[in-house]
């Protein structure tokens, strides 16, 4: 092979999850290596924005915060709707909670600097902690500590399958370069790939077909480590609860100024040190970027009168009805859509408590901050034909179809998409249009059945000696709505099951 082929572990993925389990079992002092099928460490991690919600931090108590652990399960248990909300893992999602607030200190003391703790509603107090500048600092920092500690990386491999002796997983074999290479595990394999948003074959199967042209946020969250689970014999639960889909617009071509600053070196250590100086004003005006980059748009744009259009300058679906018209923008040529406003509309969006996106009670971003953030899917012109133009649409079908609009709404009529509610005609000499956008699953919250000690387990609740997952993999039926959970959850799991392979020797 010419490269060490036997470790104590052998993780699959080197996402926020991965590494985290490979640097918590390299400080236990076992012999580690981290299989990346992607040409670089990340996974969706690294496009993250990179909250970590955890309830009586050290941050919290610098704060004057008093948080309980209760109190933080109650408050997650309000982010979703009462029917995904019934399936949760509450006795995991508690065990969770209950170690976030250590795995933030084990980060922070690994070099991270976060900044917070920060509110969202319907956290009764803030919990929300941000790391600087981004997420790919959590990438960075992992990586740099696992090579520190002896680890050893592996991109560019591609897991095909897990390597069996009778019922006990003992190691995996990986397609390097055209080659395959076999990696055994003397302690165990933790997978930990990331979900499965951008595969339509599992949507397909778990979700409906009529889902399957949803795009995932991440292009390559393939479900690779769902399949292994499925190889050995471990039972997979959740696998239709999805966040999303939902209308996002599109992210940057360049790189954000968040993805350009340093999260390492001389500058990334006064960037860190500097974040308790920095006036509030300047932090919040940072997280306006992120939201008109990463957040969608909000529903009530729709109920309030803008309609979706496609690259044909097309409306295509009522805009009122979701999941519907998501799955409707993926039948889209392209998969795209553009949401048009009027002059009413433009000057509504562009003041509280009117806005187009948000982070909850961080941050808010409005019309003008669309302009002037996002000129590449934001543009203001004073009639259709020129708006039109600027975005290569034809000014003609785009005049026919807010004629055809203003048709309906004037009568008070269903249109041809079934949308009856009282609309108001469009008012001319303004005019916003807002994309292209797409629709996305941001995450999936289907994973492998797992046990406190991070072991996959049968569908009989059995488990299958050797193998282990966190992250998105090993979600053991958790629904994790709300920022900052998600990523959360990848810490947490994979300094803990580093812990459990270390510490008792694996299972």
């Amino acid at each position: 092979m010419g490269e060490e082929s036997r470790f104590d572990v052998v993780v699959v993925g080197a996402g926020g999850s991965g590494l985290a389990a490979a640097v918590s079992a390299a400080e236990g002092g076992a012999r580690v290596v981290a299989l990346e099928r992607r040409e670089e460490p990340g996974g969706t991690t690294r496009i993250a924005v990179g909250s970590f919600t955890a309830n009586r931090t050290r941050m919290q108590a610098g704060a004057g915060i008093s948080d309980a652990l209760d109190d933080h399960a109650d408050d997650v248990g309000r982010f979703a709707p009462p029917e995904i909300e019934a399936r949760n893992n509450a006795d995991l999602r508690r065990y969770f909670l209950s170690h976030g607030a250590e795995t933030l200190e084990w980060l922070r003391g690994l070099g991270l600097a976060f900044h917070g703790p920060s509110p969202e509603p319907p956290n009764r107090v803030p919990r929300m902690h941000n790391v600087v500048p981004g997420a790919r600092a959590y990438i960075e920092t992992l990586s740099a500590k696992l090579l520190e500690l002896g680890g050893v990386i592996v991109c560019g491999a591609d897991v095909e399958r897990l390597r069996m002796e009778g019922s006990r997983v003992v190691g995996v074999s990986a397609r390097c370069s055209g080659e395959v290479r076999h990696y055994d595990a003397d302690l165990g394999v933790v997978l930990a790939a990331g979900d499965y948003a951008n595969a339509p074959d599992l949507i397909a199967r778990h979700k409906g077909k009529e889902f399957a042209r949803i795009e995932g946020i991440n292009p390559h969250a393939e479900g690779g480590g769902h399949r292994l689970v499925e190889q050995a014999g471990g039972a997979l639960v959740n696998m239709d609860v999805t966040y999303g889909p939902e209308l996002r617009f599109v992210a940057p071509a360049r790189p954000s100024i968040q993805q350009l600053l340093p999260s390492r070196g001389p500058l990334g250590w006064i960037l860190k040190r500097s974040v308790p100086l920095v006036p509030d004003m300047f932090l919040r005006g940072f997280v306006k970027r992120l939201v008109v980059t990463w957040q969608h748009p909000e529903d009530a744009l729709f109920t309030d009168g803008a309609i979706l259009i496609n690259s044909r300058a097309e409306r295509f679906c009522n805009e009122l009805r979701s999941p519907g018209r998501e799955i409707a923008v993926g039948k889209q040529p392209d998969r795209v859509a553009y949401v048009l406003l009027d002059k009413r509309l433009s000057r509504r969006y562009r003041e509280w408590p009117h806005f187009i996106s948000t982070a909850p009670r961080i941050a808010y971003a409005y019309v003008h901050d669309y302009l002037r953030l996002r000129p590449d899917i934001a543009v203001r012109k004073g009639s259709l034909e020129e708006l039109a133009r600027s975005r290569g649409l034809s000014a003609e079908a785009l005049v026919a179809t807010v004629a055809a609009f203003n048709r309906d709404a004037e009568a008070q009529r269903d249109d041809r998409w079934g949308r009856g509610d009282a609309r108001q005609s469009f008012i001319d000499g303004d005019w916003v249009l807002l994309g292209p956008a797409k629709a996305y699953f941001t995450t999936t919250e289907g994973g492998a059945a797992i046990d406190e000690q991070f072991r996959v387990l049968s569908p009989e609740g059995c488990p299958i000696e050797g193998l282990h997952a966190v992250g998105q993999n090993g979600l053991g039926g958790q629904v994790l709505w709300g920022h900052g959970l998600h990523i959360g959850w990848a810490m947490t799991s994979g300094r803990r099951v580093g812990k459990v392979l270390t510490q008792k020797g694996g299972s």
